[in-house]
């Protein structure tokens, strides 16, 4: 079998794009050249409906167990096998499924500010045209009514930071010393410090990688009527995509997006306002993230300033966690 060692299992919009990118220049360490082949989102096939966009990205799985295998089998020998994928954490049943398949896995956890984190996933959808909301409060106010309608995690913007609940279940399957935790700012302020700790735990060789390559920024599209017009001509296309084979949805659609980005002025940090209406969504899950991790995340629950950082004092974070448990920056 030629299964991975690790895994980078979440969060989606926490670099885990830019750290699969990092590790795969450790000349210990062998990435999937696939950075998200979902394999153990699905027990079989995919399913073919779902959100805007949903169909093609389920016929980009890599859910036969031959063809994930594959993914590692040119891994030089002695190298540790990773891929990311960063829906595991977020799913229940992929984490069992890991468990049964790769019960001594290591798994990489990357936590980001959860009001943050949802910005950021309403604005890659919105630039892509797929997103029929303009305002994120409002995106996020019709999560449930998606959910039941099966629109696929990336659409769950508030779910998918809710952190507390996803480390409490993955804890009752993996061992706290299989799971490395840390904070996306860390991963943008000390890349260096933060890769060595990385490799630290995977048992590789530190001061190898000491950069983490700079992600894109997503644009932020105006709401004019030509944004308006053009993400309907997306939206039409991804459902006409679920009739067509392969790609080509993907080629007819990837023009627009491009249109629409051209010249679209970088993701604009969240207002207050706006903020205020996102924190109790999160305050629970916070509380239970502590509890969970003993560290400390009310930094979370505070305003920002228009860079993103936050508002007075940085509150203690660099401490060693009680009881033996992981330290998370």
């Amino acid at each position: 079998m030629s299964l991975p060692d690790f895994l980078v299992i979440g969060a989606p919009k926490a670099g885990t794009t830019a750290l699969h990118a990092a590790l795969a220049r450790h000349p210990q360490i062998f990435m999937s050249a696939v950075k998200e082949p979902k394999f153990f989102l699905t027990d079989g096939p995919p399913p073919d409906r779902g959100g805007p966009g949903d169909a093609q990205t389920f016929k980009e799985h890599v859910w036969r167990r031959a063809d994930y295998e594959a993914l590692f089998a040119a891994a030089p020998a002695g190298a540790l096998k990773g891929e990311s994928t960063p829906f595991y954490l977020y799913d229940r049943q992929a984490q069992r499924r890991i468990r049964a398949m790769i019960p001594g896995a290591r798994l990489i956890v990357v936590l980001r500010d959860p009001v943050e984190r949802a910005h950021s996933n309403w604005t890659h959808l919105w630039s892509a045209g797929l997103e029929p909301i303009g305002d994120v409060v409002r995106a996020c106010a019709e999560e449930d009514r998606r959910i039941a309608a099966g629109w696929s995690a990336f659409w769950h913007y508030v779910s998918l930071g809710r952190y507390g609940e996803q480390l409490e279940h993955l804890f009752t399957l993996f061992p706290r010393e299989n799971v490395l935790l840390f904070r996306y700012r860390d991963l943008v302020d000390a890349p260096a410090e933060t890769l060595d700790r990385i490799c630290a735990f995977l048992g590789v060789r530190e001061g190898m990688i000491g950069e983490v390559p700079r992600e894109n920024v997503t644009a932020h599209p105006e709401p004019t009527l030509r944004h308006r017009a053009l993400s309907r001509l997306v939206r039409l296309g991804v459902t006409a995509g679920r009739r067509l084979p392969g790609t080509v949805a993907s080629r007819i659609v990837e023009p627009l997006e491009k249109v629409m980005q051209d010249n679209g002025r970088p993701r604009r940090p969240l207002g207050w306002e706006q903020r205020q209406a996102l924190i109790p969504r999160f305050r629970d899950d916070i509380a239970l993230l502590e509890q969970v991790t003993g560290e400390h995340f009310g930094d979370w629950l505070r305003p920002r300033d228009r860079s993103g950082g936050l508002m007075g004092d940085r509150p203690p974070g660099q401490r060693q966690a009680r009881n033996g448990r992981p330290r998370v920056h």
